[in-house]
């Protein structure tokens, strides 16, 4: 674990206190002013995070008429871990560089003293020691914004994750409120129907009851299956494709187990991509549901078959020989067929036939080998 750093406060405290006894030890205590500048320079670095560039000025005369650096120092590093105006920067540098170089009081300074070699050196010397708390400060300052900037791009990698995977779950939503219209509405809407047939095709009252009692809960099960349906479509994206369960070998059976007279006529191949076969599977599936739910006593012909370059499958049904029960629907059976044949490139449409029945129709664009 990162150790954590002192409070701000505290390292304010230490290093004014570190810049007194700087003071004392190379202030004398006969020269009132120069203790008195050292003092307010020490002193001043407790304003260096607000006010950077006024504690360097406060601090500057301590470097002129005393041997303390620690204020002056510190002071020109607090200013170059927070400012970006290097040109500033730089003059300040100078400054203190040449402030340090000069002898006190300025007066006693001769020209030919200061050009021999030695004081060149010490010139040197004195830049070089003004640039290290600059390139310090600078080199912190940078620390500080990459480290922000670290900060900000795993923000920004978390947002991502969450909203990749806020959309990961609306498509599995999507995907099981899709298979819950298919599957289990499919098969709840048949329980309901066959009840209500019993219902009514029977002779014994018990019996009568209890298909009622079955077809009631059938109804009120389906009509919280279709709210539920709704809640998911609601919090989900795009339908996401589905995985591979039926195809078309499971037609014939599907046919077979629909609860109503029904033929199948199709000469294609099993050898269609996956999501085609799908495609066709859950159009003639609710199809089949519809023409039970809505067409009590109809016959139904399921005929799928290539022309053109496409696919096409048509469920046509005869006219209703019975009053339909009516049964909850969220009508998303359609809408469903049309989004999954849309991602697959194709069509469905739907209408009553001439003849009091009702059409449904399943176009799809397919490469075709046979």
């Amino acid at each position: 674990m990162r150790p954590r750093r002192p409070p701000d406060l505290l390292l304010d405290i230490a290093l004014v206190g570190f810049a007194l006894a700087d003071t004392w030890v190379n202030v004398g205590v006969g020269d009132p002013p120069a203790t008195a500048c050292a003092l307010v320079g020490a002193l001043a670095l407790a304003l260096r995070r607000r006010l950077p560039l006024t504690t360097f000025v406060l601090a500057l005369p301590t470097a002129l008429v005393t041997d303390a650096v620690v204020a002056p120092m510190a002071a020109l590093y607090s200013l170059s871990s927070l400012s970006r105006r290097r040109l500033l920067l730089a003059g300040c540098a100078l400054t203190y560089a040449v402030i340090d170089f000069l002898p006190w009081p300025w007066s006693s300074m001769d020209a030919a003293e200061l050009g021999q070699t030695n004081n060149l050196f010490h010139l040197s010397y004195t830049l070089a020691t003004a640039a290290a708390p600059v390139f310090l400060g600078q080199l912190v300052q940078a620390r500080r914004e990459l480290s922000l900037r670290l900060t900000d791009i795993s923000e920004a990698r978390e947002q991502e994750r969450l909203l990749t995977a806020q959309s990961v779950l609306a498509k599995e939503r999507a995907q099981l409120a899709r298979e819950m219209h298919d599957v289990v509405s499919h098969q709840v809407s048949l329980i309901a129907v066959q009840a209500g047939a019993l219902q009514v095709g029977s002779q014994d009252a018990e019996t009568r009851e209890a298909a009622a009692t079955i077809r009631r809960l059938s109804v009120q099960t389906l009509d919280e299956l279709r709210h539920m349906v709704s809640v998911l479509r609601a919090s989900g994206s795009r339908p996401t494709e589905l995985t591979p369960q039926p195809s078309l070998a499971d037609l014939q059976r599907l046919v077979d187990a629909s609860g109503i007279e029904a033929k199948l006529e199709t000469d294609l191949p099993e050898e269609l991509p996956p999501p085609v076969q799908r495609a066709v599977y859950r159009t003639v599936q609710e199809a089949l549901t519809n023409v039970r739910k809505h067409a009590p006593g109809a016959t139904a012909t399921v005929r799928v078959h290539h022309r053109d370059g496409a696919l096409h499958t048509t469920v046509t049904n005869t006219a209703p020989t019975r009053r339909a029960f009516a049964l909850p629907s969220a009508h998303h059976g359609l809408v469903g067929l049309a989004q999954r044949a849309e991602l697959l490139g194709g069509t469905v449409t739907s209408g009553p036939t001439a003849q009091g029945g009702y059409e449904l129709c399943l176009e799809l664009p397919v490469e075709w080998n046979g």
